[in-house]
């Protein structure tokens, strides 16, 4: 009976998380905007604003990779060899600890943060499957407090991040072991 009172629910709990998953909430992105204007003598110019880079708030960005020189020219965000591209931190088993590995991640983000006034961050906590649902959202809620007080003691205002936890309900993996479960539990960074 229980089975089938499950079978019954799957279509209306499909339909929330569908709904669930649709967000209105506003994502700043590092993307380039580009006006092409023609001037008086017939030739086009581009006027280039961006969302700003590591830099001073309102810098364009461009997206090539890198110039001549290997320096790299993109958003700090998506450069390949800062630590601000790292946005994934996994969690061990039932913890809310944060590895050492992580500590200079978290730092870059609380230097980006301070340095980008518009900036936002959104942290999300997810957990495995392992656990109840409750147990779950809890635990994303500890691992996502707790680097949120990391990067404000180290200088990022708390009016630049937001914290949100799924729990076990938006699963990195489907696999049902320990590799899939490692994915599983984790806080991303959303900028």
């Amino acid at each position: 009976m229980k089975c089938s009172t499950m079978i019954k629910a799957l279509p209306l709990m499909m339909v929330a998380l569908l709904f669930a998953g649709c967000s209105s909430t506003p994502v700043t992105s590092d993307i380039e905007v580009s006006d092409q204007t023609t001037d008086v003598n017939g030739s086009d110019s581009a006027q280039t604003s961006g969302a700003g880079g590591y830099g001073s708030e309102g810098d364009a960005t461009t997206m090539g990779a890198t110039d001549g020189g290997g320096e790299w020219q993109g958003s700090e965000l998506e450069n390949p060899e800062s630590l601000l591209s790292i946005r994934v931190l996994y969690f061990d088993l039932d913890s809310s600890d944060i590895k050492a590995e992580y500590r200079d991640v978290i730092r870059a983000h609380a230097a980006y943060l301070v340095a980008t006034p518009s900036a936002q961050v959104l942290l999300e906590g997810h957990g495995d499957e392992r656990g109840t649902r409750e147990y779950n959202l809890g635990l994303g809620e500890q691992r996502v407090k707790s680097v949120r007080m990391v990067l404000t003691a180290e200088g990022a205002p708390s009016s630049q991040i937001t914290i949100i936890s799924y729990g076990e309900e938006r699963p990195d993996s489907d696999v049902h072991d320990e590799s899939g479960w490692s994915l599983n539990r984790r806080v991303e960074f959303i900028y």
